[in-house]
């Protein structure tokens, strides 16, 4: 990078330090920062043909959980540009959290989002040079409802196979402004994020990738399905079923519980057909509980015409991760080197 392009990126003196701490405990760190592991009770397998209702359908009370979630008519971006979430209880996100300090290899830079750009959130993005050749980049979305160093080791392999690597902070976490909503208003800040990253210097805006983990595969989902922006999507053990990740994680519901929108619209089954990008949908072995969910929503794509896989990979939430990610990285290159 060029002097003036350094200064951009706003780098933190401490990460050299940081860095090193987070080489030596990233295992631990991966584990304490991802404490949303995504389980719901053992779905049903049998996957139920789906249905196309009108937003307005009455569904199950909050306490009892869908079998299926319905399936909308209506494209989600449209669809989100009609809706506005009602917060019950305004506040930071939920999960503890360690100090804002870029790990080791990252520049700690900044991203505007919320209603005229009023937050200003922390996003890491890796070190590189600018090439002749404007570089393809990965928008990776962190597990968990706040952003760790363990988070950036997780998804280091992303910079090794040649991609700028962008991990963004989402409102209300680490200490950050802004109210935590759970699936809804972080995906205007995921959008907010891969425009920064579109916009850097030598990344090349028509190879932007997304994949995400755990909590962060659910937004990925959702964000896919707001914009044309991506070339591929790649959610890792993310939740589809915002009706069955709400039912298991009570305490982190912030919206108002008596309208059924507020969870269709953090449901990407409800709006499968709305991806803009192919997708390949991945969880572990050991992860049964998605494979009713992963299949329905592949099913609903398909029919609504999105290029769509499901894949298992051998292990749990997180010793499964490894192998995932290089098979999103495959998966990349395979549908824009």
């Amino acid at each position: 990078m060029t002097s003036s392009e350094e200064k951009a990126f706003r780098p933190n003196r401490r990460i050299v330090l940081a860095g090193l701490a987070a080489t030596l405990l990233a295992p631990n760190i991966a584990r304490a920062t991802d404490t949303k592991v995504l389980e719901t009770k053992a779905a049903d397998a049998k996957v139920a043909d789906p249905k196309t209702v009108d937003p307005k359908t009455p569904v199950t009370k909050t306490t009892d959980a869908p079998a299926d979630p319905p399936l909308l008519a209506g494209d989600y971006a449209k669809e989100r540009r009609k809706f506005r979430t009602d917060l019950l209880s305004k506040g930071p996100a939920p999960d503890k959290y360690e100090p804002l300090v870029a790990p080791l290899g990252a520049d700690q830079i900044f991203y505007r989002s919320g209603l005229g750009g009023e937050l200003e959130l922390v996003a890491w993005v890796s070190r590189y040079e600018r090439t002749p050749k404007p570089r393809p980049a990965v928008l990776f979305l962190h597990g968990g409802n706040a952003i760790g160093q363990g988070h950036w080791m997780q998804a280091k392999a992303y910079i090794d196979a040649g991609y700028v690597l962008m991990i963004p902070s989402m409102r209300g976490e680490n200490g950050q402004k802004g109210n935590f909503s759970g699936f809804y208003d972080e995906v205007a800040d995921v959008l907010a994020a891969s425009d920064r990253l579109r916009h850097l210097p030598g990344v090349d805006p028509h190879r932007l990738f997304l994949a995400g983990h755990s909590v962060g595969g659910t937004l990925a989902m959702l964000t896919a399905m707001s914009t044309k922006r991506f070339r591929a999507v790649a959610p890792i053990s993310g939740n589809p079923d915002a009706f069955a990740f709400f039912h298991r994680y009570p305490e982190d519901i912030r919206f108002n519980t008596k309208n059924p929108r507020e969870f269709q619209m953090r449901s990407p089954l409800c709006y499968a057909h709305s991806f803009k990008c192919p997708v390949k949908v991945m969880h572990g072995t050991e992860e049964s509980h998605f494979d009713g969910r992963a299949a329905l929503l592949a099913k609903r794509a398909v029919a609504g015409g999105v290029k769509i896989e499901v894949a298992t990979v051998q292990g749990n939430h997180t010793s499964a991760l490894p192998a995932e990610i290089e098979q999103s990285i495959q998966f990349f290159k395979s549908v824009a080197a």
